[in-house]
């Protein structure tokens, strides 16, 4: 509030009484009208007091009493300027009703979406919109409620502290009159809450008819023929040109905004949740709560249009409240409405110091502003009705309803001596204690500051004896004050109804920790006892602490957040069209619902935009916490049906995109098993392709269809699990094949979906091949075959120690994939068929860690380029590479090349490498690698191939064909000449890599390929064996299906 002189707003600037600080609204409860002038500062204590219209119907908005009532730090400037036009008003309602009509709506909808359990608002948002959403609002939410217990116990408290003060009956001082009343207001009503909601709703039942009374009263008092002191203060009855006058704004100053006015009256449309939150006590919620909210919005609207259209018809704008200021009819210099009806108010408005009328009313001058005196302030200006006045020194100061005589009106002077007068009309001069019990601010003026204070005359009207405009137009004024206390006592003990239940059912749910206490429920009601103690103790602690002032913006925050979340519950529900959003509440639109959700999010900052920023903070924050910890839970929200409709429209739309080589990714379909048995593949080539494109890992299920089946839907879900435990973003699928090349080939022809499907098969290399049964060798050997008449790449992997972990794990393994293997010697035993591991113990098992898991320092990754395959053996090292674990690695890259012409190949390696920008700068030219290997190496091949061998001393071919009937994987001794340069290769391969990359963090070479029908699966699988053996590092075996990845073109 800005005072006519520079001198008061110096002293209010660094008053220590504070306009935030709590006393500094303390009379509100008992002036509810002056209220709405307290303060026009942005974020300035915005909260009201809702009357709940019956649990029984289940809602509770604003009663009308809700407006005028207790503590709201309303907009003085933007309210002076504006003094409440009939047309505005009415639009301002109408806005603000259009918000709560659009959000209760939603309610309606989301609440017959299905049976509604307890929990309220939190149950409604989190069961929509899911539990990271719908946990913050729930935590905040019930915190909100158990505050607004207390600013509803303290609106209420300070009701009766003022009344007790008007007849000089003081408990013990002001401030802890407020204190013991609050607190002993709090505890009756936690005991009706207590005594169960039937008590409850008895009470509300009480408080409804004392507020319907007190309406009524108002109403009555309207048609009642106003008195000459009414008028004199300008109450007219009702008169058509004092309406038309009222109905257009007449804004005074520049400050004033319709968006300010808003601001001001929107919070008294709020409290449509009051019904939702007692959702689980209510016989229906899906009939009650859409009625009620409905029912409640709409004569709650009636209401305020009806208080705005008659006291709009009824007071004029300006009057001085003096008896004096009668006139006849028709007098010459009056100017104004009131002079038609023989009163002469012209003198007050052209100076605007009318303290009467619809403009004036309701601001608050002296009383809220009191403020102790001090001997080094200022000089101040006193309000032009009080003035240098008699001193009685050693007096304590009276009340207001002491006489004090008035002398001459002056502003911003100082009173004789060294005493000030401050805006109170208190004088400070020598040597003066005074207890400021009357002032209602328990402040003791110190000495030294003089002896005595002001007096007023008592012919001149009491600035601190306020009768608000309804009191003076009502029939009977003391029964507005029991409206408001209708008001505070329903709103309070709704929020104390609230708190625990919404903080009950989120505490069931266990989003967060510490909180599960307060879950229990009692009785056959299942009664939030202890959530009852811990609302009444965050209740009474915030009546004791007494600073409400500064919270209740964020407060009211938590509530629109609420609202807007709801909107956009049901407008995301709306738009994800998921079958399961079946309301039978129809009269809904999802627009409407966004609409509503984006205007509760501008009001919030039209409010207080910093209490905004908090609440949103708050809410990120609780929103971050439940999406780290990812709660196990499943609601079927509809961020879960938006996330499908996402991945559809995605999908769908990327076949509609043309396949380029420089959009290639590496999709893999890796031959896992069940995930957990082959750890070491799964994270290999889960760290390349994380965020970068698809990886699916494949199950065959070998056996009869009905049998395999059930095993099938039963581990899908505990494979899934234990990827997302692992952190692994892949998808798991499996098939019920009767042998294992079929299952694999139904995964190449059937896996992935449109544009996303796999063109890279990975599998671990068989161990056992040596041992295991002839046709399971043929099987491997088919399934690479496969891959590529398939248009895949292939991808082997071995690691010295194995890949399978099944025996560790102690775990069911699929017999014909792979036998368990024994970590040192490679063989092992079959497990029983049949044997499953249930989904959540599979989920739960203990991690088992890799190589690539771990941080590889600075080692080297080994690129053994050998074949020109599309160049997939480079790609997947490079992305390897790019990889925190895997940064610091070097990448080396080996070819083959003569001797002669090291340094022309190296360079032309380098330059095709800077094309492809893959970063690889260190190149290694092998010259050696066509030499002999050594006879002993040479003589381990023969003796691994020699089981397999035919031994048809190189007979004709039908003679060949005859003896290999049964057993087409041996080798004849044509096939071993034939193929006996690529043999010695192969051995002398593994030499190189022995020598070069022993000390490596990886090797990736490009694997030897069998000609179909022409190489005999042992002779390949004697190859694959002959390469990669005896390395302690893993190594990759990378062929690519002649499809080029790479290229050094822009288009």
């Amino acid at each position: 509030m800005v005072w006519p002189s520079p001198g008061v707003n110096a002293l209010m600037a660094r008053s220590p009484l504070s306009p935030s600080d709590p006393l500094h609204a303390e009379h509100l409860g008992s002036y509810p009208l002056l209220a709405l002038a307290l303060d026009h500062r942005p974020g300035r204590n915005r909260w009201v007091l809702q009357f709940t219209m019956g649990w029984t119907v289940a809602l509770g908005p604003s009663s009308p009493w809700g407006w005028w009532d207790s503590r709201e730090g309303w907009g003085d400037t933007a309210v002076k300027q504006c003094p409440f036009p009939t047309a505005l008003t009415w639009l301002i309602i109408l806005m603000s009703v259009t918000v709560t009509t659009i959000t209760g709506l939603s309610i309606s909808a989301i609440s017959t979406n299905g049976k509604v359990k307890s929990g309220g608002t939190y149950f409604l948002i989190s069961r929509s919109l899911g539990p990271e959403l719908g946990g913050s609002i729930g935590l905040i939410f019930a915190f909100a409620n158990a505050v607004a217990v207390a600013m509803h116990t303290v609106g209420f408290a300070e009701t009766v502290r003022d009344l007790l003060q008007e007849h000089n009956s003081l408990i013990v001082d002001p401030t802890n009159d407020i204190r013991i009343i609050g607190v002993i207001t709090v505890t009756v009503l936690l005991g009706i809450s207590l005594a169960g909601m039937e008590w409850e709703a008895k009470a509300q039942i009480l408080f409804f008819l004392v507020i319907l009374v007190s309406f009524i009263n108002y109403l009555v008092g309207t048609v009642i023929p106003a008195t000459a002191e009414k008028q004199a203060k300008g109450f007219f009855s009702y008169r058509a040109d004092i309406f038309a006058q009222n109905f257009v704004p007449n804004w005074r100053g520049p400050e004033g905004s319709f968006f300010g006015l808003f601001s001001i009256f929107f919070p008294s449309a709020t409290g449509i949740l009051a019904g939702a939150n007692i959702s689980g006590d209510l016989k229906d919620p899906a009939v009650a709560i859409p009625k009620g909210t409905l029912m409640a919005i709409f004569w709650t609207t009636m209401s305020y249009l009806v208080l705005s259209a008659t006291i709009g018809a009824c007071v004029v704008r300006d009057a001085s409240g003096s008896l004096n200021d009668s006139v006849a009819v028709g007098s010459p210099g009056c100017e104004g409405l009131a002079c038609s009806f023989g009163w002469n108010f012209t003198a007050c408005a052209q100076q605007q110091s009318c303290r009467y009328g619809l403009s004036n009313y309701y601001q608050v001058l002296l009383r809220t502003m009191a403020s102790p005196c001090s001997c080094s302030w200022p000089g101040l200006c006193c309000n032009g009705w009080l003035s240098q006045g008699s001193c009685m020194p050693g007096t304590s100061l009276p009340s207001w309803g002491a006489p004090m005589l008035l002398k001459q009106p002056f502003f911003n002077r100082k009173a004789p001596g060294s005493g000030l007068l401050d805006v109170a009309g208190l004088c400070c001069l020598d040597n003066v204690k005074g207890n400021a019990a009357g002032w209602g601010l328990g402040l003791e003026i110190p000495q030294g500051c003089g002896g005595g204070w002001c007096t007023r005359d008592a012919g001149v009207p009491d600035p601190l004896v306020f009768m608000q405009s309804m009191s003076m137009v009502s029939g009977f004024g003391p029964l507005i004050t029991a409206g408001i206390f209708g008001a505070t006592l329903s709103s309070a003990l709704a929020c104390l109804v609230s708190a625990p239940k919404v903080f009950q059912c989120l505490c069931k749910d266990q989003l967060y920790p510490l909180i599960g206490f307060f879950g229990k429920g009692y009785g056959r009601n299942s009664e939030p006892i202890r959530g009852y103690m811990l609302t009444y103790v965050i209740a009474v602690g915030f009546i004791l602490i007494a600073e409400l002032n500064a919270i209740a913006p964020i407060i009211s925050n938590f509530f629109l957040c609420s609202y807007a979340l709801i909107n956009f519950s049901c407008f995301h529900a709306s738009i994800t069209n998921s079958p399961g959003w079946r309301p039978s509440f129809r009269y809904y639109s999802k627009w409407a619902a966004l609409f509503g959700a984006a205007v509760s999010v501008v009001i919030m900052f039209l409010l207080t935009w910093w209490a905004a920023l908090i609440a949103f903070g708050i809410v990120i924050f609780l929103l971050g916490y439940v999406l780290y910890k990812k709660p196990d839970v499943n609601w079927g929200s509809s961020m879960q049906a938006s996330s499908y409709n996402m991945a559809l429209n995605y999908s769908v739309g990327l076949s509609e995109v043309d396949e380029h080589i420089k959009n290639y990714r590496p999709q893999c379909l890796v031959l896992t098993g069940p995930p957990n048995f082959r750890p070491a593949l799964v994270d290999f080539v889960g760290t390349f392709t994380k965020n970068l494109s698809l990886m699916l890992c494949g199950n065959v299920l070998i056996g009869p269809w009905k049998q395999k089946m059930p095993e099938s839907r039963l581990m899908a879900d505990g494979h899934t699990k234990w990827l997302m435990k692992r952190k692994i973003k892949a998808f798991y699928t499996d098939v019920v094949a009767e042998d294992l090349r079929s299952g694999v080939q139904m995964l190449i022809q059937a896996a992935g979906l449109g544009k996303m499907r796999p063109n890279i098969l990975v599998l671990g290399y068989k161990r056992n091949w040596r041992t295991a049964s002839p046709q399971s060798l043929e099987d491997y050997v088919g399934i690479l075959h496969d891959a590529f008449d398939f248009k895949y790449g292939v991808c082997l992997m071995r690691m010295k120690e194995g890949l399978n972990v099944s025996r560790v794990l102690q775990a069911h393994v699929n017999p014909t994939f792979e036998a368990a293997e024994h970590p040192e010697n490679g063989t092992g035993s079959r497990a029983a068929p049949g044997t499953a591991v249930d989904p959540t113990t599979l989920a739960s098992e203990q991690q088992a860690s890799t190589i690539f898991q771990s941080k590889q320092g600075k080692k080297t990754i080994d690129i053994y380029w050998l074949f020109d395959d599309g160049g997939l053996t480079l790609l997947i090292p490079y992305l390897l590479g790019r990889k925190k674990r895997w940064g610091k690695c070097k990448i080396r890259v080996f070819v083959g090349g003569q001797i002669n012409r090291m340094d022309e190949e190296r360079k032309a390696i380098v330059s095709l490498l800077s094309k492809f920008r893959l970063g690889f700068h260190e190149v290694h030219i092998l010259p050696d690698i066509n030499q002999k290997p050594r006879p002993e190496h040479i003589k381990r091949f023969d003796e691994l191939i020699a089981p397999f061998r035919l031994n048809d001393g190189f007979k004709d071919e039908a003679t060949v064909n005859e003896m290999r009937q049964g057993c087409p994987w041996k080798i004849s001794d044509e096939e071993v000449d034939k193929n006996r340069a690529k043999s010695l290769r192969q051995v002398r391969l593994n030499e190189i890599l022995r020598d070069y990359s022993r000390d490596a963090a990886l090797i990736a070479i490009t694997p030897p390929i069998g000609r179909k029908g022409r190489c005999p699966s042992s002779l390949y699988m004697a190859w694959l064996e002959t390469l990669s053996q005896d390395l302690r590092p893993p190594i990759i075996l990378t062929r690519g299906n002649q499809e080029n990845v790479l290229t050094f073109y822009c288009q």
